[in-house]
């Protein structure tokens, strides 16, 4: 018995601009995936699940829980990432029937999988005999057993033992049909000090430089001691250490978890089928490594999306999304998000009503298609047993259940009319690792990498209306205005990649903070900007180059901003929004859809001056009317 009555709705579905009943048709699993590994994932269904943990329930539980998550409209779930001493209980005895089991009962339910490797949380039969494979902190201090991410990840012995597991997984079901993906690992980031990372790190210097002559030359180790006769001889780095070996060691570090997820993704691709795809999930602005070059690597980009203080900041939000969104420039799935609230902030205060789906639609809107929230059920133990989930410990759903249900009857009404769409975005943001690591290392706290950034996309998202968030050597052929905040560290190969860009007719402009470092985070000689040799506004063939100054105050930045954009002919999609009201559009070839949401505490009106329909009501009209944080998703036709 439940503390509500819920019943399952029916699907819908559109066509061009009309509703028809039933366009769906869930067979025997929700989703049969495309060859993700080449192609966008727009291509999937738009997806609502959850992570969901069969090994810490009884097995007569399971149908239950996934008759709630079919009422939900759930189609996908999460599973496995912190099972490894349910799969292994002891070394080398496998134990695989119980997750057969769940999967082959989440397909009668039309429930899809992701399976994720669990080696985030390695057995304690694992650590205990193995203490070498544990990660050391920059103090000395060896990881214990009992939390997560524990283990080293230059460890050759943990390394051996992630990719077994990870291959006996793809074994059993890199040909499964309920199997549409997997996640590897969770949420990696934290780097080790032990001694094998001091040796990986000497030899990796090796590599690069060939001899120490040329490691002290590059860095301009003349200032102070510290020029080294031998690779032995360089230390692992503490806070304080010269900024060239900071640098070096988060290159290391990006290079060290690249070829940790590559041992695992070797066996996962050598024992599965092209259809299903390989990701793992990222956090925030994460800056522990370079996530675009990490992300070469994966089919495909998904980030966990929380608001542990319960007060949601839309526009950074958003920025956040168009950030994932760029590490592979395509859309990505949110692989966690919370269902009210979470237990690991300093206050943690759940979302307000409505909430969770202003977060799920602006996701969508800025290029999710699929949305699962972390946790379906309260774990019975451990460090998250507090945090928010869609049922109760005790099995009965949690209150934030009827609004999840409903975004999931929503996402199955409006998935046809999203299918093939993506992001086509005028303008650009480019966002440096490098650059960043260098102004943490040796700027003050006003001169904040993220909050420039972000300061920067306040401005012009509401302008724009559609913002990617990339890498300096991405691709800037198709937008019209590339702006690079405190690009501070620069290569030759990246200067010229910029200027090509604006030979070719492209708008580029950069700021105080930009172009001052060379590679190896050492001066430039010359007089800057040395690379990229501008004045305040100088034209380049075709294209222009000006030098703007992002910390601004608000409406000072916008206003500038704002001529920037006229100049180069970038306009809103849709004019004369309220404040707070945020448009995002969703393109295919015979389509638009544009996903309207008011983040404001009071109603408000838009006209969309076109002709189309809102596919969450049905209705036809111009004008829509969103109450406080209400969502609109108008279909319109795609002009020839």
């Amino acid at each position: 018995m439940f503390r509500c009555k819920y019943r399952t709705m029916v699907a819908h579905g559109v066509v061009a601009l009309a509703c028809v009943p039933a366009a769906h048709a869930w067979t025997s699993v929700a989703v049969q995936a495309p060859s993700a590994r080449q192609g966008s994932g727009s291509r999937f269904p738009l997806l609502l699940g959850t992570s969901w943990y069969p090994e810490q329930w009884p097995e007569s539980r399971w149908g239950a829980d996934l008759d709630l998550m079919q009422q939900a409209h759930m189609h996908v779930v999460r599973i496995g990432e912190f099972a490894w001493s349910t799969m292994e209980p002891s070394q080398g005895e496998f134990q695989f029937e119980w997750l057969d089991r769940a999967i082959a009962l989440a397909a009668q339910h039309h429930i899809a999988v992701v399976l994720g490797t669990p080696t985030a949380a390695p057995p304690a039969w694992l650590t205990y005999r193995y203490p070498d494979t544990l990660r050391v902190d920059e103090d000395g201090r060896r990881a214990e057993h009992g939390n997560r991410e524990q283990f080293s990840f230059t460890s050759p012995r943990y390394r051996r033992f992630a990719a077994r597991i990870a291959e006996e997984m793809a074994r059993r079901y890199g040909h499964n049909p309920n199997v549409i993906g997997w996640q590897i690992d969770n949420e990696i980031g934290v780097p080790s000090f032990d001694a094998s990372a001091r040796q990986a790190f000497h030899r990796w210097l090796e590599k690069r430089y060939g001899t120490v002559a040329n490691l002290d030359r590059e860095w301009a180790t003349q200032y102070g001691p510290q020029t080294y006769d031998a690779f032995e001889a360089i230390p692992l780095p503490a806070k304080g250490e010269r900024s060239a070996l900071m640098l070096d060691w988060k290159r290391f570090v990006t290079d060290t978890w690249i070829s940790y997820l590559e041992g695992q993704i070797a066996v996962i691709r050598a024992n599965s089928s092209p259809r299903q795809f390989i990701t793992t999930n990222t956090m925030h602005w994460n800056a522990g490594f370079d996530q675009y070059r990490l992300h070469r690597h994966l089919d495909m980009a998904a980030w966990d999306d929380y608001v542990p203080d319960g007060h949601l900041d839309p526009v950074l939000n958003a920025a956040e999304h168009d950030l994932v969104r760029g590490y592979k420039g395509r859309n990505f799935w949110l692989m966690e998000t919370q269902p009210g609230y979470v237990n690991w902030g300093p206050i943690n205060v759940t979302l307000p009503r409505g909430v969770m789906r202003e977060m799920a639609w602006q996701a969508v809107g800025h290029g999710a298609d699929a949305v699962l929230y972390w946790q379906w059920r309260s774990s019975p133990n451990g460090q998250e047993e507090y945090h928010g989930s869609v049922l109760g410990a005790d099995g009965l759903p949690n209150p934030v259940y009827p609004e999840i249900q409903q975004i999931g009857a929503e996402f199955e009404r409006v998935s046809p009319a999203l299918a093939g769409s993506t992001i086509q975005a005028p303008v650009a943001i480019l966002q440096s690792y490098e650059s960043r690591w260098a102004m943490d290392l040796q700027h003050t706290r006003n001169v904040d990498y993220v909050r420039r950034i972000a300061g920067l996309y306040r401005a012009v998202e509401p302008l724009a209306q559609a913002v990617d968030i990339v890498s300096p050597d991405a691709p800037l052929a198709g937008y019209k205005v590339v702006f690079a905040p405190a690009l501070s560290v620069i290569t030759t190969a990246t200067a010229a990649h910029l200027l090509d860009y604006v030979r070719s007719g492209g708008s580029l402009i950069l700021e105080p903070h930009s172009d001052l470092k060379a590679a190896y985070e050492t001066h430039l000689s010359a007089l800057q900007p040395d690379p990229l040799a501008a004045a305040q506004s100088h034209i380049h063939g075709k294209g222009t180059i000006t030098w703007m100054d992002a910390s601004l105050a608000p409406g000072r930045l916008r206003s500038s901003v704002r001529g920037t954009l006229e100049n180069a002919g970038v306009h809103p999609i849709l004019a004369g929004l309220p404040d707070g009201v945020e448009l995002m559009q969703r393109s295919s070839t015979t389509r638009w859809v544009w996903i309207i949401i008011n983040h404001n505490e009071v109603a408000a009106s838009v006209d969309t001056h076109h002709p189309g329909m809102d596919l969450l009501t049905g209705k036809g009209d111009t004008t829509i009317v969103l109450p406080p944080h209400g969502v609109a998703v108008f279909a319109l036709a795609r002009p020839e």
